[in-house]
């Protein structure tokens, strides 16, 4: 079962975000604590954590496009690295 890699709650009144740079990519191997994204705001810089250890599967939103807050960023099949 996949696991959705969601943009959380970054503060109040901030809905959306733009992905910066993505520190992992498909078929890497994250950790639950590990900063996988780095998303920007009007108002400042956010590193989103994995939130569960396992393989990157698929990335959704791209580098330099906006996700609303509570959006899926990613796919991770959780599990530990072989």
């Amino acid at each position: 079962m996949l696991n959705r890699l969601i943009l959380p709650e970054l503060g109040e009144g901030i809905t959306k975000a733009t992905i910066a740079v993505w520190h992992a990519q498909p078929g890497e191997y994250v950790q639950e604590s590990d900063s996988v994204v780095e998303v920007v705001t009007d108002k400042a810089t956010f590193h989103v954590p994995a939130g569960v250890s396992g393989r990157i599967k698929e990335i959704l939103v791209r580098e330099g496009e906006e996700a609303p807050v509570g959006g899926a960023l990613a796919l991770i099949e959780p599990g530990v690295k072989p």
